[in-house]
């Protein structure tokens, strides 16, 4: 008897617990190095030289809640928002998380092998963000983002174009003042996990928090409804829970009553 588990969240409107959780950690931090200007980030910024020689490791944490600017700041954060948010609420909170945090401290460690002996503080959320590029590029590939609010482009397209500018940037040593590497490190490292962890396209996600064990018996009034429930989970791993029908929904509700009693 073959069998797989899906489970999937479907909630209202409004901001994703962990995303909000970040959005205002990253803000009390803004307005710290406001009112303390740069001890902050000699303290908390990725400094190479200060982990490697001084064992300041708390900063490959530290250092995706800083920023230089305003801007930056804005700028990570409505992409935090225009992509955590769905993804957190197709994988839950806590592996959302975990995947923030796996790809900033990713990026991090990679800025440490390649520029081992800075002295110049790298900050900002950028590597995190794009690790949550390429898993939302993963999941949803032929989501249309809309560049510079105009331009409509594949999920799966900008990421491959952001990877490609990135691994540019590094082979030319590019002196712009953006830590390439660690916008290449937060990809990589999230692209591998995701492939080894084997929860690619809507793997992960939650359902009400109910789990839907999907089993396959006997009748060919099972198979039917077995074969619509594979039809509406590969819509929501391309296009979302919010382009579900009320009927697809009520089918998913009935299969999840149905496959109880196996």
């Amino acid at each position: 008897m073959h069998y797989y588990e899906r489970t999937y969240s479907m909630r209202g409107p409004g901001l994703a617990r962990g995303v909000r959780y970040l959005l205002i950690a990253n803000g009390a931090l803004f307005v710290l190095e406001l009112l303390s200007g740069m001890r902050v980030i000699t303290w908390l910024g990725l400094t190479p030289s200060l982990v490697w020689h001084r064992g300041q490791v708390w900063q490959l944490v530290t250092y995706m809640f800083l920023h230089a600017s305003f801007w930056h700041l804005a700028i990570n954060m409505f992409v935090l928002w225009m992509f955590g948010t769905e993804l957190e609420r197709t994988w839950g909170t806590l592996q959302f998380m975990k995947y923030y945090f796996l790809t900033g401290i990713g990026a991090g460690v990679l800025s440490l092998i390649t520029t081992p002996g800075s002295t110049i503080p790298t900050v900002g959320a950028s590597g995190a963000i794009f690790g949550l590029l390429v898993a939302y590029a993963m999941i949803y590939p032929n989501r249309l983002i809309y560049l510079w609010f105009f331009i409509p482009i594949k999920a799966k397209y900008l990421a491959l174009m952001l990877g490609v500018f990135e691994l540019l940037a590094t082979m030319q040593l590019a002196r712009d003042g953006v830590a390439h590497w660690a916008h290449l490190g937060g990809m990589l490292v999230g692209f591998l996990y995701l492939k080894i962890a084997g929860f690619g396209r809507g793997g992960f996600a939650r359902y009400e928090n109910k789990r839907i064990r999907v089993v396959r018996p006997e009748g060919s009034a099972a198979e039917d409804l077995q074969e619509e429930v594979d039809r509406i989970l590969r819509k929501i791993s391309e296009f979302g829970m919010d382009s579900l029908t009320p009927e697809e929904r009520e089918t998913l509700e009935r299969a999840s009553r149905t496959y109880r009693n196996f």
